[in-house]
């Protein structure tokens, strides 16, 4: 799923966040060599590691990118999951419960590269069920029919794989490594849903109507997913500057319209935009722009489901407490007879 460059998006705790020498109260000037070496290695498209120095505008930056991610991969498990039990064979549910797994798996990668920079799950779990935390706007949508299923991998699938492959080679290390398994499954996706939408454009004029309507309805919302414009985007551009991100909100929302239109001829659909036409001087489409509006409002809380993805989670994350627990104290369990037999090894030894 896509990374948003929505400027709502909560940052880390604590001081300025422009990644200077001493940022955050208290915080002690940067070494000037150490910045100096930072510098070299974004400037020469090298990676910074977890244990490399780094400016805490660059980890707090980091940390909030990778969360709203995070969180995105498992919102979104949502719209699709609740068609599950009524796809229409036994096929296309084993393809849907494929997807939704594959996204709870993504999440994990994610929390897991956050947690390198010091991050803890459980305080962004807390951050996002709390709402001081964003994920991606389009899941704030609902899935009005099973035609939506094959339109979110068309669409928002196909947003991912414009938007993610090229953090394929983010500045940070456990990022970047993590994004390449991530675009090998969301291609996947995209394909898959492309071709439920084939399937049902060669059936009867009501799956074909239905199709269509699916399109209309999220068309728009997937052009909002990249974010607001570049002028109303401090987030995307301070993470050009460290080569978080290697392209602008706007770059890419170019990209994924000249990638779509080919594809919705061919599929049979109209895309819902009369101004969108083929710019020949420009060798690129020109389209109409979004109710950035409506993207601040579904940012802010206001969207047409915000609550109740936000309460599913919740409920979630409640449930799963015993789990948790357990898997703990397990852990503790498994730590102490390994220690046990190590100083019973010892004394052996003796």
């Amino acid at each position: 799923m896509p990374v948003e460059g929505s400027p709502g998006a909560a940052r880390g705790s604590g001081g300025r966040d422009d990644g200077r020498p001493g940022d955050g109260p208290g915080a002690a000037p940067a070494d000037p060599l150490l910045q100096e070496r930072f510098d070299a290695t974004i400037a020469g498209n090298q990676r910074i590691e977890p244990r490399d120095w780094m400016p805490d505008g660059y980890r707090k930056t980091l940390i909030r990118q990778i969360a709203q991610h995070a969180h995105s991969e498992i919102i979104g498990m949502q719209p699709e999951g609740e068609w599950i039990t009524r796809a229409p064979s036994l096929r296309r549910k084993a393809i849907l419960f494929a997807k939704v797994q594959d996204e709870a798996g993504h999440g994990l990668y994610l929390y897991s590269a956050a947690e390198t920079l010091g991050a803890d799950r459980a305080d962004l779990t807390e951050r996002l069920i709390e709402g001081r935390q964003k994920y991606s706007s389009i899941f704030n949508y609902p899935t009005a029919s099973y035609a939506d299923v094959g339109v979110i991998g068309w669409f928002v699938d196909g947003a991912a794989i414009c938007n993610q492959v090229p953090l394929c080679r983010s500045s940070y290390g456990p990022y970047a490594r993590a994004m390449v398994r991530v675009c090998k499954e969301e291609s996947f996706h995209q394909r898959q849903g492309y071709e439920l939408l084939m399937t049902m454009m060669r059936g009867t004029d009501a799956q074909r109507a239905m199709v269509q309507d699916a399109v209309d309805r999220w068309w728009w919302p997937s052009l909002m997913m990249f974010g607001p414009p570049d002028g109303d985007s401090p987030n995307s551009a301070r993470s050009m500057a460290w080569k978080i991100k290697r392209h602008s909100n706007d770059e890419l929302r170019q990209r994924f319209v000249d990638m779509t239109v080919p594809q919705a001829e061919r599929l049979g659909v109209v895309l819902p935009d009369p101004e969108l036409r083929w710019n020949e001087e420009r060798g690129r489409h020109d389209f109409g722009t979004p109710d950035w509006s409506e993207l601040q409002r579904v940012i802010s809380g206001d969207g047409p489901l915000n609550t109740e993805r936000v309460a599913r989670r919740r409920t979630a994350h409640e449930d799963g407490a015993w789990v948790r627990e357990a898997a703990t104290a397990h852990a503790a369990k498994q730590a102490a007879r390994a220690g046990q037999a190590a100083r019973e090894q010892e004394g052996v030894g003796v």
